[in-house]
């Protein structure tokens, strides 16, 4: 008997791949300001950099708006490069949204829970992740796209959950679950909600991060059996 009733889904490297998002908008952002070679020369410096902003929206230092810019003014400060910040952001945003890259197993996976109610729960800017979907072959699979930028909240913060639960009408959390690839947001936030989580984890990372995942797959097609048989 199937006991999770709703999935909550994030989206970026868990159903879409934001790696190759990332890059082809980046690459298409640095073409656009004369750099062909912008992103073979600066992408590692970016996600150094980016990554400790995520890390800081997370934990409430930052804004998304803020983020947004700021990870740009940072590099182009570090590489001392005359680019308005800006402008390069909206740029990169604009082409992130055009980027529709699904993770292998993606549409086979949402095709086989069609029974089941599923939604997506995502940190991120909500004109770009809806376009995302929107263009992709998720267009139309899910009951409710929860979107941080547009609930004031970010995941891990229980205030993005709760957005969810009352936007698909929960009250009971058991069957439940929260499928992404981040301990620090998807996993974190689920555990503390009191809701199960499920580690997507292709890459078999180690788990650094304190808290404990109820389930780890590295296929996405493995949250099938979980779901229709768990417990």
């Amino acid at each position: 008997m199937n006991n999770y009733h709703t999935i909550l889904f994030d989206i970026d490297d868990t159903l879409m791949d934001f790696k190759l998002s990332e890059k082809a908008a980046l690459h298409n952002a640095f073409s656009d300001h004369g750099m062909p070679t912008g992103f073979s020369d600066y992408h590692a410096s970016y996600r150094k950099i980016s990554s400790v902003l995520w890390n800081d929206l997370e934990q409430g230092r930052i804004a998304l708006r803020e983020l947004g810019v700021e990870r740009f003014k940072r590099l182009f400060r570090e590489h001392k490069l005359d680019i308005s910040a800006e402008a390069f952001s909206k740029a990169y945003l604009d082409y992130l949204g055009k980027e529709t890259h699904l993770m292998p197993g993606a549409e086979e996976l949402i095709t086989s829970l069609s029974h089941c109610r599923l939604a997506v729960i995502t940190n991120g800017f909500g004109s770009v992740q809806k376009e995302r979907i929107l263009n992709s072959p998720m267009e139309g699979r899910f009951e409710h796209v929860i979107i941080s930028e547009e609930t004031g909240f970010q995941k891990p913060d229980a205030g993005i959950f709760d957005h969810a639960f009352k936007k698909l009408g929960l009250s009971e959390k058991d069957s439940v679950l929260i499928v992404g690839d981040s301990l620090t947001s998807d996993i974190q936030g689920g555990a503390d909600y009191g809701i199960d989580t499920c580690w997507f984890n292709p890459f078999g990372k180690e788990n650094h991060a304190g808290v404990q995942p109820t389930y780890e797959i590295r296929d996405l097609i493995d949250l099938v059996p979980i779901v229709n048989g768990h417990r």
